[in-house]
């Protein structure tokens, strides 16, 4: 199993010696799944934890009208879990499912457990993607709050281009909020300028 891109992902934000980077390598399972394939269901337990290694997940959650709502994609080098849910051991609030045939690494909660007690420089790094991850998460309910729709597209567009290109654009609906027509008639009338 190549764990090349996890340790280069690792090491944005940590040094790990060889053996520590072994190690933590050691408890990874490599997974492939294909498009459509669900990973985490509203309601189970969130186990594991998955790195991207090639392809594209979304983590969503369906109200009660039925209306998909996406809560994030996990493209290539992205981690992704119903963290709450991880976290509590409460029931998963979101699904995961993949929107292309994907490569992950997954890692379980009591491996990723002890990972953690035996490597405090470890912590540290899910501490950063944690934090950066919240971050996210903030500055995108700041935009929903007080951006246009079309604003939001935008934003979306210069952060993420390769999402852009890669995600269906009901997706990149769910995800700003708005319906597929209304995205359709933002892009026609961006395309116009």
């Amino acid at each position: 199993m190549d764990c090349s891109l996890l340790l280069k992902n690792i090491a944005r934000h940590i040094t790990l010696t060889r053996e520590e980077a072994d190690y933590v390598t050691s408890f990874f399972c490599l997974r492939t799944v294909k498009r459509k394939d669900i990973l985490l269901q509203e309601g189970q337990q969130a186990k594991i934890f998955y790195y991207v290694h090639a392809g594209a997940l979304k983590a969503y959650h369906v109200s009660k009208d039925g209306t998909e709502n996406i809560i994030m994609f996990a493209l290539n080098d992205w981690w992704v879990t119903d963290i709450y849910a991880f976290t509590t051991g409460n029931p998963a609030v979101m699904s995961i499912s993949a929107i292309e045939n994907s490569t992950l690494l997954a890692i379980e909660k009591t491996s990723l457990d002890k990972i953690l007690q035996q490597l405090p420089v470890f912590e540290k790094f899910f501490r950063i993607i944690m934090q950066n991850s919240y971050v996210r998460e903030q500055l995108r309910t700041i935009q929903n709050l007080s951006l246009s729709a079309e604003e939001r597209y935008v934003n979306f567009v210069n952060k993420y281009p390769l999402f852009v290109q890669r995600l269906p654009q009901k997706q990149i609906a769910a995800y700003l909020g708005i319906t597929p027509e209304f995205l359709s008639t933002i892009r026609k009338k961006l395309s116009k300028r």
